[in-house]
């Protein structure tokens, strides 16, 4: 992605005469990573195909794939998903390995070019499964950020829909309300997003209604997706699998998988999004949303666990990652790492904010040293400058002392006659007033909690 157009090609992408394919062990690995994470069954044997059919963006006229129910890498799995309607089991066909095809580009003139740059590459393909269990655009759009979710915590995948990463075309059929047989399917590409997969798919389905309410009859077409008119068109007639003319790849010999293979694969899978989500639940009694809004991207919950296991409170820590944190991450551009821990800043500067250091806060807070106002002041210059939260509020600590707040309250009570009458006539709003005076005249170190108990004791006392 992103190099100028036929500049990253070699003699099997072009696919020249003589050039021979050869398998990619890593891209293997990770398609049985992802198999198993699926829920799907192994093969001993796995078998390449071809492919056969033409268009300028194949320069063999074949592509290498995977053919038959028991011939891919991943068969018979499923993918538990979180709908509105609540968990939902999807179906998995298959997980398979193939090669994937240049892309045709609209020049600006008129006419089209072709880029072979991802030619050749290997390409990972997931095929849900038929009848298919996806009922509705909002659980297509779920089922793609679930599994996007899945791919990136396998690390297979970075997710970036944007830049081809990760494609989803749905092939999308309709039914009568009185029938159970769906109708003549339709496929759509260029879907750049998780908004257009809604989108696209809920505008097909009218689409598809529209035709058969009007007494036409719905093609079996392949169909682009217009961004800009929110519109699907005919990109070419959809091929039935007789005429792909699938047959078993000359130049690949059959993949073997040993089971004592497969299982080490198995378990060095890493904990997966689903089960951290429930451990999360349990092991710290977070709700789900929480749980959830942690677990959404493994680097963000690797940092969370960071932060606990620097002796954390789980809920303190969920509380100001998932508010202050990752509003000052978002504003700075910045990325939250792991001091000594590689990981992918996606060319972004590393924040400075350590899971040791939010820790830090979180306990001046805990431990009644500072307000929780004064907190958000210490967060974000800890988090613009690394420096230890402690040495920020040497000479500002909170005002936790009986005898003082009690005499702080008993001066503002004699200072204001008027709020103090109207409170005493029953309209307690007022006191809100009243302690706000207390918090400046401590400049904002006295303990908000007990300032306000004292207030309504004296208030109530003496009334």
């Amino acid at each position: 992605f992103g190099g100028e157009p036929n500049t990253r090609v070699c003699p099997v992408c072009l696919g020249l005469p003589g050039a021979l394919p050869v398998p990619n062990r890593e891209a293997i690995q990770m398609v049985l990573r992802t198999a198993l994470a699926l829920n799907c069954q192994v093969p001993v044997d796995s078998v390449f195909h071809r492919k056969n059919y033409f268009y300028p963006d194949l320069p063999k006229g074949f592509q290498v794939s995977q053919y038959e129910e028991t011939n891919p890498i991943g068969y018979h799995g499923h993918l538990m998903i979180h709908t509105s309607r609540g968990p939902k089991r999807i179906g998995i066909k298959r997980v398979h390995l193939e090669e994937d095809t240049g892309k045709i580009l609209h020049l600006p003139g008129g006419g089209s070019g072709v880029d072979y740059n991802r030619a050749g590459v290997p390409l990972m393909e997931i095929v849900t499964d038929f009848p298919p269990d996806i009922e509705s655009a909002e659980e297509a759009r779920e089922y793609v950020a679930q599994l996007r979710q899945l791919l990136v915590y396998l690390g297979v995948c970075d997710g970036k829909m944007e830049e081809g990463s990760l494609r989803c075309e749905p092939n999308i059929s309709v039914r009568r309300a009185d029938s159970e047989t769906l109708g003549t399917k339709t496929e759509l590409k260029n879907l750049s997003s998780f908004r257009n997969v809604f989108l696209g798919t809920e505008y097909e389905r009218r689409r598809q209604i529209a035709v058969l309410e009007t007494g036409g009859t719905v093609a079996q077409e392949t169909r682009g997706w217009n961004e800009a008119t929110e519109s699907s068109y005919l990109m070419r007639t959809k091929e039935s699998e007789q005429e792909y003319r699938y047959f078993p790849c000359p130049d690949l010999v059959p993949l073997h998988f040993d089971r004592a293979d497969v299982e080490a694969a198995r378990a060095a899978l890493p904990e997966l999004p689903l089960a951290k989500l429930q451990r999360y639940q349990d092991e710290f009694n977070l709700s789900p949303q929480d749980a959830q809004l942690l677990t959404a991207e493994r680097p963000w919950a690797e940092w969370f666990e960071a932060a606990v296991a620097a002796g954390g409170d789980p809920k303190a820590v969920c509380n100001w990652m998932n508010g202050d944190f990752a509003r000052l991450l978002k504003e700075t551009g910045q990325a939250a790492v792991i001091p000594g821990v590689e990981s992918d800043t996606e060319g972004r500067e590393p924040a400075r904010m350590t899971p040791e250091i939010l820790v830090k806060v979180a306990k001046l807070v805990a431990d009644g040293t500072i307000t929780g106002k004064k907190a958000k002041e210490v967060f974000e210059k800890a988090y613009m400058t690394g420096d230890d939260p402690a040495s920020m509020v040497e000479g500002q600590t909170q005002i936790s002392d009986t005898d003082f707040i009690r005499q702080a309250v008993a001066d503002v009570i004699a200072e204001h006659p008027d709020p103090v009458a109207t409170y005493r006539s029953g309209k307690e709003g007022v006191l809100g007033f009243l302690v706000g005076q207390v918090m400046r005249r401590t400049q904002g170190r006295a303990n908000p909690p007990m300032v306000q108990e004292e207030m309504r004791r004296q208030l109530d006392e003496t009334s």
